[in-house]
């Protein structure tokens, strides 16, 4: 039976963490009043300066400092896990053995057997939510692109070109963590480009084939923080001691569809100037459609439905026409803009509907999805491999 209200609860009160706790403070304030207002639980983190100030913040009613006081807790009925990756599995794992709903951040585990694990986990309890947070589905203006390729007026895609540009990691004083560990493929790689693939498969349908990986690491040691830091940001104390970066700064790779089409990537964390720059080119049968991730509200199309002498690559406002829009804001029109943080709203309002069992959003991806982003993360790292080997051949990946 579906608790009312759902008692909610975020592990983890670093950057992720407070967007998901920010999502379930705004959710009951998006789309329709039929899925009880989320009552807003706990917020748990090992350094309890965090869990304080994001309880505080978003009105969550108390503070913890070990995930197992949430797991344990009788008033948590749901709850999202935005650690590091390598504790996903075990949280995910109990959470869902005591009986809670689990919305689990991208990238799923840091193996695919961990992966494996926890979708055993889920379907072990098939009355419980066991869901992925690609966050990137619920942007308004890539769902938009979703409708006009494939079967919509553009037709099937041909070549999608994504390139996801951040600079967290450029400045070789920003300290070590967790992201900067855990060999090849734990890098750039499972941290933004999960979502990069995720969307290209989206657009263009299952990985068949991918290949010509490069992987660079330019940081190659970066220095022990004397405190802790939130998210990305560095501003804590260093101390002279440094430790050796273990994965990618840069990652690049080629990947084959099912349906014939082709993508080519380019991934980095080190690029200065490029805070967060998502954007994706997707060349169809009959047109083009492109979007920026600094422009989030818009996204461009040329197409063959103009008359010539007015032909050419246009802007398209978001607005009440496009996907989550209309009822997801509060002036739900084109032009007010909308940004990142809505696409976190949107996700945790679909995530208590599929608990619920009620509104019209689409579902949130389940483990298995996440499984499979991650056996595609791999093949892409095993290109790499095979590539230092002089071999040269893709590798197919594992459906």
């Amino acid at each position: 039976m579906t608790p009312d209200p759902i008692g909610v609860a975020v592990i983890g009160a670093g950057m992720v963490g407070r967007a998901h706790a920010n999502a379930y403070r705004c959710a009951a304030g998006v789309y329709a009043a039929d899925t009880p207002p989320p009552r807003l639980v706990a917020i748990a983190d090992v350094y309890e300066p965090f869990a304080a100030d994001a309880a505080r913040r978003y009105g969550f009613r108390r503070a913890e400092t070990d995930w197992r006081a949430v797991v344990d807790a009788p008033d948590v009925h749901a709850i999202s896990i935005a650690v590091a990756n390598d504790l996903h599995r075990e949280i995910t794992v109990a959470a869902l053995a005591a009986g809670k709903h689990v919305l689990c951040e991208k990238p799923l585990a840091p193996t695919v057997a961990d992966a494996e694990a926890m979708v055993a986990a889920a379907r072990a309890a098939p009355g419980q939510v066991g869901a992925v947070g690609f966050t990137f589905r619920r942007s308004p203006a890539i769902a938009a692109i979703a409708r006009q390729v494939g079967a919509g007026p553009l037709g099937p895609v041909r070549h999608i070109v994504g390139n996801y540009w951040c600079d967290y990691g450029h400045d070789p004083q920003r300290p070590m963590s967790w992201r900067y560990r855990g060999g090849p493929g734990s890098g750039v790689l499972a941290d933004i480009g999960s979502h990069m693939v995720d969307l290209a498969e989206w657009l263009c349908g299952p990985t068949r084939r991918v290949g010509g990986t490069t992987m660079t690491t330019v940081v190659t040691r970066r220095p022990k923080p004397l405190g802790v830091a939130v998210g990305h940001a560095g501003g804590v104390a260093l101390s002279n001691e440094r430790e050796p970066v273990d994965n990618e700064d840069i990652c690049t790779f080629t990947t084959g569809y099912a349906d014939g089409a082709v993508g080519t990537f380019a991934l980095s964390r080190i690029a200065y100037g490029h805070a967060n720059s998502l954007r994706l080119d997707v060349f169809c049968e009959r047109g083009t459609v492109s979007f920026d991730l600094t422009r989030p509200a818009e996204f461009t199309i040329a197409d063959d439905a103009p008359d010539d002498d007015v032909n050419g690559i246009r802007t398209v406002f978001v607005g009440p026409a496009h996907p989550y829009v209309h009822g997801g804001l509060p002036m739900d029109f084109p032009t007010v803009g909308h940004g990142q943080n809505d696409f976190f709203v949107f996700q945790a309002r679909a995530f208590l509907d599929q608990i619920a069992g009620t509104g019209d959003l689409p579902p949130c991806p389940d483990l298995a999805h996440g499984l499979h982003n991650l056996r595609v993360l791999a093949a892409i790292t095993a290109a790499r491999q095979d590539a230092a080997a002089a071999t040269g051949s893709p590798v197919a990946t594992t459906t």
